[in-house]
């Protein structure tokens, strides 16, 4: 009997799949544009996928690293609310649907699923790619504009990935504030930059004032610790690179890493984790330099050194991101 296909390997497989009797060069010319437009000050009046072939580029580029940076986001989330999985699910501006997928890894099962978007054929292959998960079989991919006109109904998690600086800051606000009035979690991921970081902190504090505690990454619901302009919190989710990435990038890694920000936010109690590891921890000879997040709140360096035993071994596996100290040494 073959064992179950995990919804990452079933992902690859359907991304592949997608791109035979596209031509390479076709491929990389359309996702070299896209991402310049993407990175650009994005109309809300025109969606950046246009057509098929667009949507297939880009899906096959970009799915597996918005996947692993969104299942992250949710591992970290789940860690926090342990005995809680969502009936329902919205995916606000969600393309292609790899956040849906994000939740079926996180949570298996079914549940009722919904993807908005604007752009027609990014919603038309993303049902396509989805026959390959049984469990978003039912899922509903509707055309919606994202912004001050949307409508949500109320639902246990709605995600946001990617979306935010697609938006104007008045669309962002309204945006945030339906989703706080819709949903009981919700889960919002920007890229791992200064400026991603700043719209992950502006709905952050929106959700705060509304009353949700957040569950990750922060082990608090007060201010950020950090600074404005001297630093910025994000993560690294690690890919690997398909064929169509290296045609593009270049370079001999089978992976790359995702940089990320996010926050998830709750209506539900949560066991927030004591700290969170804010940078790549640095292992040297008998001792691993942490950087974390506390729950004071505050940010501090700790030196966990061998004579720590099974802690100078939990932190020499830790990684960024990682909860501190591991579930089973925080006795210790």
């Amino acid at each position: 009997m073959n064992a179950p296909v995990s919804p990452a390997d079933a992902l690859r497989g359907s991304l592949a799949a997608l791109l035979d009797g596209l031509p390479p060069r076709q491929a990389a010319q359309a996702v070299d544009r896209l991402i310049a437009k993407y990175r650009g000050a994005t109309p809300t009046d025109a969606p950046i996928l246009r057509d098929r072939a667009d949507v297939a580029a880009y899906a096959a580029y970009r799915m597996p690293a918005t996947f692993a940076a969104v299942r992250a986001a949710l591992e970290a989330f789940a860690q926090a609310v342990p005995q809680w999985s969502p009936a329902g699910h919205t995916d606000v501006g969600g393309g292609t649907g790899a956040a849906t997928w994000a939740v079926t890894a996180t949570w298996p099962g079914e549940r009722e699923v919904t993807v908005l978007d604007w752009a027609e054929p990014a919603l038309a292959i993303g049902r396509e790619i989805a026959a390959a998960n049984p469990a978003l079989a039912d899922a509903r991919w509707r055309r919606a504009r994202i912004g001050s006109a949307l409508t949500l109904d109320p639902v246990d998690l709605v995600t946001v990935s990617y979306v935010l600086n697609e938006l104007t800051a008045a669309d962002r606000t309204a945006l945030l504030d339906t989703v706080a009035d819709a949903a009981q979690s919700v889960v919002i991921v920007e890229p791992g930059t200064p400026d991603g970081y700043a719209r992950v902190i502006e709905a952050r504090d929106r959700l705060v004032a509304a009353g949700f505690r957040v569950a990750a990454p922060c082990p608090h619901s007060a201010a950020c610790p950090i600074v404005p302009g001297t630093d910025w919190c994000h993560f690294a989710a690690r890919v690997s690179r398909s064929s169509l990435h290296r045609q593009i990038k270049g370079g001999s890694l089978a992976y790359e890493d995702e940089k990320f920000s996010y926050v998830a936010a709750t209506r539900l109690p949560v066991a927030t984790a004591p700290s969170r590891v804010v940078r790549k921890p640095q292992i040297r000879k008998g001792q691993v330099l942490l950087d974390l997040c506390e729950t004071e709140p505050g940010l501090r360096r700790t030196t966990v050194t061998k004579r720590h035993g099974d802690l100078y071994k939990a932190a020499r596996d830790a990684d960024w991101g990682d909860a501190w100290p591991p579930a089973g040494d925080r006795a210790s």
